[in-house]
């Protein structure tokens, strides 16, 4: 956004188990979103606060995505809340297909997604009752609207690609005195995922914990703390890089649900059965299954909570 922008700039918020998103709809690309317009409309306390920006994009119109404009239509572009750019977001994926859905891009079903960590499987499961979108109001009901339209409240499953497990040095992470082993997992971008007796053992992850050795995450990481509840049942917290703790992070929950299954005996290339994790992570749950060719999936809800427009005197302002 550039502070030459004179006319307010449509926004909606939307939520994937409370992992938050300032959501910029843009077809075609017009809408220039530099690392400080992003921070100010991500900060909690002087703009409208999320842990990312999700702008959406014809791929066709963005030069990163147009060699995949012939399978995917629309590209996320996302951002972190400091403004940095990211590969993926497992629960900004979800939240921005709930966005098309209820935008009219799509209906309930398959499509495919553009993201800079390549192109996204997305399955929207038809409503089955409560807030949905008929004629560009809210209505509540059962699971169709007076026009036919579905119910907006259907858990989304992503496939989420291979996960990638690198190879190398030993990667511990540390927090204070304390520090584990972790496992180094690629899901698009880069995690860390240490097993641990106590979730408060990660302390406020207000800042990132330290992760060595460096050269294994040159771009920065994303570091899981997990423990178990029970069987194929886990729990986790998560510094983001470029965000901090956030509640959810759906890239996140599968990698620790893949690294859950190497700790357990259970590598479904090696079974030959697929394993289902259940994940539980501050803002909600999620299910992760990882299949024996490697690919593996993620279900959890998405919620469009508000609309509205950013009014660009504010913006100029802040970026001022």
């Amino acid at each position: 956004m550039s502070t030459s922008q004179t006319a307010p700039i449509a926004f909606l918020k939307g939520h994937g188990t409370e992992n938050d998103f300032v959501i910029v709809p843009d077809p075609d690309n017009a809408i220039d979103l530099p690392p400080r317009a992003v921070a100010a409309l991500c900060d909690r306390r002087a703009g409208v606060g999320g842990d990312g920006l999700l702008h959406v994009v014809r791929s066709a119109a963005h030069p990163e995505a147009r060699a995949m404009a012939g399978e995917a239509e629309w590209f996320m572009d996302y951002r972190n809340a400091d403004g940095s750019i990211a590969e993926m977001c497992g629960n900004g994926v979800r939240v921005f297909a709930r966005h098309l859905q209820r935008a009219g891009h799509v209906e309930a079903g398959d499509l495919a997604v553009a993201t800079r960590g390549g192109v996204k499987r997305v399955h929207l499961s038809k409503g089955t009752g409560g807030s949905k979108r008929t004629g560009g109001s809210e209505e509540i009901g059962g699971s169709e609207g007076v026009d036919g339209s579905e119910a907006l409240d259907g858990d989304i499953t992503v496939h989420m690609g291979r996960a990638l497990l690198p190879g190398g040095d030993g990667v511990s992470v540390s927090v204070g005195d304390r520090s584990w082993p972790a496992r180094n997992v690629n899901m698009g971008n880069p995690h860390a995922v240490a097993f641990v007796d106590d979730l408060a053992h990660a302390g406020n992850l207000l800042s990132a914990p330290a992760v060595t050795p460096s050269s294994a995450y040159p771009d920065g990481v994303n570091a899981e703390f997990v423990v178990d509840r029970g069987p194929r049942h886990l729990a986790m917290r998560v510094h983001e890089r470029g965000s901090g703790e956030t509640r959810s992070c759906g890239t996140g929950a599968c990698a620790v649900a893949v690294a859950a299954a190497r700790r357990d005996g259970v590598d479904p290339a090696v079974t030959g059965s697929p394993v289902t994790y259940t994940v539980d992570l501050p803002g909600g749950r999620l299910v992760i299954t990882e299949h024996p060719d490697g690919s593996v999936e993620m279900a959890g809800p998405a919620v469009i909570v508000a609309e509205g427009y950013i009014d660009p005197v504010w913006l100029e302002t802040a970026l001022a």
